[in-house]
């Protein structure tokens, strides 16, 4: 842990140094706002700050979300519209089957409704609610880029292509260099599963008949599969079953990547980092310096947060639906 010192110093450089840069295929800015909806993000913060205190969970909920929307049709909130009788959603899609805390951008939408109607648009409340729930939960706090448009096209078929938990390190690279995001950014992106939770189906493959040669994974530390197991018995009638990503769910810390050092990452996906030559030694350098694993994880969100944005796209009334 860096001192108390340092980590001012590097929320402060991280601040100044996120907020001028110069998104390549949008026109997005930290004070886009400014004049048009001043107190946006406050009312966002407040709406966040209200769900999380009911929820814990809601901080690993959020920032999910904004990866899974990202990740399909760039960052454009398509992942916040409802299906219609004639087509089915991405949030209904199979990887997105899971996705919680809708309302608690429904909610901050109907405040910025009120204070500022048709401003601000629900790609943006997605992104903002997502920096939130990282400062809040003990992590690097940024400037939000921000001027997205929400997008009008959603489809559950293209869920396909999010990134899946048994994922090889190569085909997570592959995955990330088409959104324009480099190894790097795949790894500190990665630390965000230190919020997460994951149920037994995305990783009960490691844990029986894994191989003709070995029952389970064998990158997997023995002790920690054997509690898995336990977590996630055959038969398993508890659909609620799992397993926390990180021992320290509830704090954005680098608790994630001393799991995957010690062999204790639950997806194949996170545990694949450590053993290619690519990615091993970032997992090891965020693993040893909390302060850079910060620093490269606010850097690599603005990234996210800029891939595929749309200009022409419009601010959403209800988020949920198409103006």
């Amino acid at each position: 842990m860096a001192p108390l010192s340092l980590q001012i110093i590097l929320c402060a450089t991280i601040f100044l140094v996120l907020s001028t840069i110069s998104p390549s295929n949008a026109t997005l800015g930290a004070n886009y706002y400014d004049q048009t909806c001043p107190q946006a993000e406050d009312i966002i913060y407040q709406a966040v700050r209200n769900a999380s205190s009911y929820d814990p969970k809601v901080p690993a909920r959020l920032l999910r979300m904004f990866f899974h929307d990202c990740f399909i049709r760039g960052c454009d909130a398509s992942v916040l519209l409802d299906s219609t009788p004639g087509n089915k959603a991405e949030k209904d899609g199979p990887p997105n089957i899971s996705l919680r805390a809708f309302y608690v951008i429904d909610d901050a939408k109907t405040m910025l409704e009120k204070a500022c109607p048709r401003t601000v648009s629900c790609a943006d409340i997605v992104a903002i609610a997502a920096r939130d729930v990282v400062a809040m939960s003990g992590g690097p706090h940024w400037n939000v880029l921000k001027g997205r448009k929400d997008g009008r096209v959603s489809r559950a078929n293209e869920t396909i292509n999010l990134p899946a938990p048994s994922f090889n390190t190569s085909q997570l690279i592959q995955s990330f260099a088409k959104r324009g995001l480099g190894v790097k950014d795949l790894v500190a992106l990665s630390g965000g599963h230190t919020l997460g939770f994951s149920h037994c189906s995305s990783f009960e493959a490691r844990l029986r008949n894994f191989s003709s040669v070995h029952d389970t994974d064998p990158s997997l530390n023995a002790v920690f599969a054997e509690s898995l197991k336990k977590n996630c018995p055959k038969p398993n009638r508890d659909s609620n079953a799992g397993q926390f990503l990180d021992p320290t769910s509830s704090v954005f810390d680098n608790n994630y990547y001393k799991q995957i050092v010690a062999g204790k990452g639950v997806f194949a996906s996170d545990q694949s980092l450590l053993n290619d030559y690519r990615t091993g030694w970032i997992v090891k350098a965020f693993a040893n310096d909390q302060s850079s694993f910060f620093w490269e994880f606010a850097a690599s969100m603005v990234k996210l947060g800029n891939v595929g944005v749309q200009e022409n796209g419009e601010v959403r009334l209800n988020c949920r639906a198409v103006n």
